[in-house]
């Protein structure tokens, strides 16, 4: 009995793991299947359906008809290429978000205004005012989208360091250790999966192995970046031994990564005296005193009456 219950769970436990296995293979595709990825999204933006669609359609047709939208070279065309949004039609897009949501906002400031006190002038300052700072709600929005990024992208790069190293060190080419990388970080990290795929992608389009790298530490403001963008240029350039020099940085980024960790970690106790004085604090003293506060004024009421 005990012999067949134990085989039972031995192969239930074997086919658990085998259909693990197959999904996760199955759900994985080639390695130049993230870049295929990548340049569908270069070309014709996120999405192909859908309610997400219509509206990307409909603030893109909003933002054509904004003149300042329209230049190739505008400024947030970079910031939004940081935030991960790299596809022709991403300013458009985002101009338009920034003025209809400014429309809506300030149109609905004015008619709620203009319903509670019956006063135009002031109805149109209120929408005025509204509708401003709804209109420069996004780029606040794409600043933290930015910084978030970056943040992610700091935290991959110690990992694609190591898939770097260990591909180069099995006989593998630069090229070929960034796709396997990309391929590799497409679930966990998928923002430097993207850069990486990039990167492949511009390669393959005949671009200099320098140029893409350099465009690779160009597109994000995030320094870790360019760090690794400068150490394979520079590896590139001169010749050296590429491997070394990657498991070295790698050892220095967790290192320091560590040490921001426990230094964050040590700021937790004096970060903690405001909470704890102003909110903490004052709720024991309220549980702890307030009883016997209560039992004094009654005990000074009898007193008194006497």
């Amino acid at each position: 009995m005990s012999t067949g219950l134990v085989a039972g769970y031995f192969l239930f436990v074997l086919a658990a793991v085998a259909g693990a296995c197959y999904a996760y293979l199955a759900q994985r595709r080639e390695p130049d299947a993230a870049g295929n990825a990548v340049s569908s999204a270069l070309l014709h933006g996120p999405g192909s359906g859908g309610p997400r669609a219509w509206f990307l359609g409909l603030f893109r047709q909003v933002g054509e008809r904004v003149p300042v939208g329209q230049p190739a070279s505008d400024p947030l065309r970079r910031q939004l290429a940081a935030a991960g949004y790299r596809y022709p039609a991403a300013v458009t897009t985002f101009y338009g978000i920034k003025h209809v949501l400014a429309a809506l906002c300030g149109g609905s400031a004015a008619w709620i205004s203009f319903v509670n006190r019956g006063d135009l002038p002031t109805a149109l300052i209120a929408g005025a005012a509204v509708g401003g700072f709804a209109h420069m709600m996004p780029d606040r929005v794409l600043r933290a989208l930015v910084n978030s990024r970056c943040q992610r992208l700091r935290q991959a790069v110690p990992v694609a360091l190591d898939l770097l190293v260990l591909s180069i060190e099995a006989g593998q080419s630069l090229n070929q250790a960034l796709i396997d990388a990309s391929a590799e970080l497409r679930d966990s990290y998928p923002d430097l999966s993207a850069e990486l795929a990039q990167v492949h992608l511009e390669l393959r389009a005949g671009k200099s192995r320098a140029d893409a790298l350099r465009q690779l530490g160009e597109r994000s403001p995030e320094p870790e970046l360019r760090k690794l963008a400068g150490l394979l240029t520079d590896a590139d350039r001169f010749g050296t031994s590429l491997a070394p020099a990657l498991r070295t940085h790698a050892l220095f980024l967790r290192r320091r990564m560590r040490q921001q960790a426990q230094e964050a970690a040590r700021k937790v106790s004096l970060k903690l005296v405001f909470p704890v004085f102003f909110l903490i604090f004052p709720s024991v003293l309220l549980v702890t005193l307030g009883p016997a506060l209560l039992k004094m004024m009654e005990e000074f009421r009898k007193i008194v009456g006497s």
